[in-house]
C-alpha cells in the first residue's frame, strides 16, 4: 500500500513541476499593451515629424503623408505583427508621457535610451547610430573649430532631446532649448545662437536643401547616439518581439534602403505654393473649428458657472468661484496635457483634437463666466424690481428681462474673446492637433524655410482676427441703432 501512495505522491509531485515550467511559458506568451494592439488590430505609434529623414511631412499625390525612415520601421513592425499601422503626432517632449499613459503602443521618432529614461519606459535595441554634430551658418563655420570655441558659443537643441543633454555638456548656461528642430533652425538664421546640435543624418538634409549651412569642425561630447523603438515597462514581450523584427528585417540593407528612398522624398521639387498651400488651408480650418467649438460651448458653461456665482445657494457658489480661479490660474497649456493624458487614464481615449476642444472650451467657460457675471451686475436694479413687479419669476426675470440687456453690454468682451481663442489655439499644437501654428512647423520642417511660413501664418491669423473684429463692430452698430430707434 506504501508503494502505491509513494508512486501516485511522486506523480502528483511530477505534474506539479511540469506545469510549473510551462505555466510561466504560456503566460509569457502576451504582456498587456501587446494584448490592447492584437486585440485593436492597429499599433499606435507616436512620433514628431520634424525631424527630416528620420520623420517629416510632404506631400505625396496631392495629399499630406508623415513619411522617412523611422515611418518605415514601424511600417515593418507593424507588418510582422500583422496589424494596421497608426500615426500619432505631437511634440518631442510629449512622447514619453503618452508611452506612458497608453496614448500610443510606442514611440518611433529617433529616441536614444538615456538612464532617465529607461526609468519611465523601455527602449529596444538600437536600430540606427547617429552622430550628434553643431550646424552652424557657412560663415561661420571656421569660428567654431574646438571645443573650446563651442564653450564660448550660444548653442540650441530640441527640449527632451539627447542632443539638448549634448549641448548641455558643453556649457548648460548657453543652451536655448526649443520643442521644435525647425525653431532652433530659425533662430540660427537670424543670428540669435551660434549653432543647433542635430544628428549628423539632419545635418545632412538641411545641407543638401540649402547653401547657407555648413557642419562646424568642432566635436561635441558623447558623439554617438542609437535610435531606439520606445515601449511602456510592463510590454516586455512586445520589447522582445520588436528586438527580434528589427534584428531580422530592419537593420542593414532594409534600413539603407528606407534612408534613400526619405532622402529622395525630401529632394523632390516643387514649387512652395503648389506643395505647401493645402497645409495652411487645413490648417485655418482646424484653427477656426477650435475657436468656434471653444466659444460656443464656453459661453454656454460660462452663463451657467457665472449664475452659480451669483446665487444664493452657497455649495453652487462656491464651486463655481473654485472652477473659476483654479483655471484662471492654471496655464492653458498644461490643462491641454491635463485633458489628453488625464482622460486616457482614466480610460477613455480622446482624440487630440477633441482634447484641445475639452481643454479650449473649458478654460474659455472661466473667462466667459466672469463676463457675463459683470454684465449682469451692470443692469440695473430697477429692471429686476419691475419685471417682478409685473410677476415675472426669478427665472423668468433672468431669462426675458436681464439675460438680454447683459449680453448686449457683453457683446465687445465676447468677440474679444473669441479673437483671444482663435490665437490661444496654437498651444494645443503640442499634443499634435493640425491647427495652423502646427501645420506652420510641419511647412518648416518639410520646405526647410523656417521663416516664410510664419509670415504666411502670421497674415492668416490677422486676416481671421481683422474679419472677425470687423464684423463684430457692424453687428454692434446694428444693436445701437435699433436702440436709437425705440428710443
Amino acid at each position: 500500500m506504501q508503494k502505491w501512495v509513494t508512486k501516485i505522491m511522486a506523480a502528483v509531485m511530477t505534474m506539479m513541476m511540469l506545469v510549473g515550467m510551462v505555466a510561466p511559458a504560456s503566460a509569457a506568451q502576451t504582456d498587456p499593451v501587446l494584448s490592447k494592439i492584437e486585440k485593436s488590430g492597429k499599433l499606435v505609434v507616436g512620433t514628431s515629424a520634424d525631424y527630416a529623414p528620420y520623420e517629416f511631412h510632404t506631400t505625396v499625390n496631392g495629399k499630406d503623408k508623415i513619411v522617412g525612415f523611422d515611418i518605415s520601421v514601424a511600417n515593418e513592425i507593424a507588418k510582422r505583427l500583422g496589424v494596421k499601422l497608426v500615426i500619432q503626432e505631437m511634440s518631442f517632449d510629449a512622447l514619453l508621457g503618452a508611452v506612458k499613459t497608453g496614448k500610443v503602443d510606442m514611440v518611433v521618432a529617433g529616441m536614444t535610451a538615456t538612464p532617465e529614461r529607461e526609468q519611465e519606459a523601455s527602449f529596444s535595441e538600437p536600430y540606427f547610430v547617429d552622430k550628434n554634430v553643431v550646424m552652424t551658418l557657412k560663415k561661420n563655420a571656421n569660428k567654431l573649430t574646438n571645443l573650446n570655441d563651442l564653450k564660448k558659443a550660444t548653442l540650441a537643441a530640441q527640449l527632451s532631446s539627447i542632443q539638448e543633454d549634448a549641448a548641455k555638456q558643453v556649457d548648460a548656461k548657453k543652451v536655448v532649448s526649443l520643442k521644435k528642430v525647425n525653431d532652433a533652425v530659425t533662430q540660427l538664421t537670424q543670428g540669435k545662437v551660434d549653432g543647433v546640435v542635430v544628428p549628423d543624418t539632419t545635418a545632412d538634409s538641411y545641407l543638401g536643401e540649402s547653401t547657407q549651412f555648413a557642419v562646424a569642425k568642432a566635436a561635441l561630447p558623447g558623439e554617438t547616439n542609437g535610435s531606439s523603438v520606445v515601449m511602456a515597462k510592463n510590454a516586455t514581450v512586445l520589447q522582445s518581439k520588436v528586438n527580434n523584427i528589427l534584428e531580422k528585417h530592419v537593420i542593414g540593407a532594409p534600413l539603407d534602403k528606407w534612408r534613400d528612398e526619405a532622402t529622395a522624398l525630401m529632394n523632390h521639387k516643387e514649387s512652395f505654393f503648389e506643395k505647401y498651400y493645402p497645409y495652411f488651408v487645413k490648417g485655418t480650418i482646424n484653427t477656426v473649428g477650435l475657436a468656434v467649438i471653444g466659444v460656443f460651448f464656453g459661453i454656454v458653461l460660462g452663463i451657467l458657472l457665472a449664475l452659480m456665482k451669483l446665487s444664493s445657494v452657497k455649495p453652487l457658489k462656491w464651486f463655481a468661484v473654485a472652477y473659476i480661479e483654479a483655471v484662471r490660474g492654471v496655464p492653458l497649456l498644461i490643462q491641454v496635457f491635463i485633458v489628453y493624458f488625464g482622460t486616457q487614464v482614466i480610460g477613455l481615449n480622446v482624440s487630440s483634437f477633441m482634447a484641445g476642444a475639452i481643454a479650449m472650451f473649458l478654460n474659455s467657460a472661466a473667462y466667459v463666466a466672469e463676463i457675463i457675471r459683470s454684465g449682469i451686475q451692470a443692469v440695473p436694479d430697477g429692471q429686476t424690481e419691475a419685471a417682478r413687479s409685473l410677476g415675472f419669476t426669478k427665472m423668468q426675470t433672468m431669462r426675458y428681462m436681464v439675460l438680454p440687456q447683459a449680453i448686449k453690454n457683453i457683446l465687445p468682451a465676447l468677440g474679444n474673446e473669441f479673437v483671444t481663442v482663435i490665437k490661444e489655439g496654437s498651444v494645443v499644437s503640442v499634443i499634435g492637433v493640425g491647427e495652423l501654428t502646427f501645420q506652420t512647423s510641419v511647412v518648416q520642417g518639410a520646405s526647410f524655410k523656417p521663416f516664410i511660413p510664419l509670415i504666411i501664418s502670421a497674415a492668416i491669423y490677422f486676416i481671421l482676427t481683422f474679419g472677425i473684429s470687423r464684423l463684430l463692430g457692424r453687428f454692434e452698430k446694428k444693436m445701437q441703432q435699433s436702440d436709437r430707434k425705440l428710443i
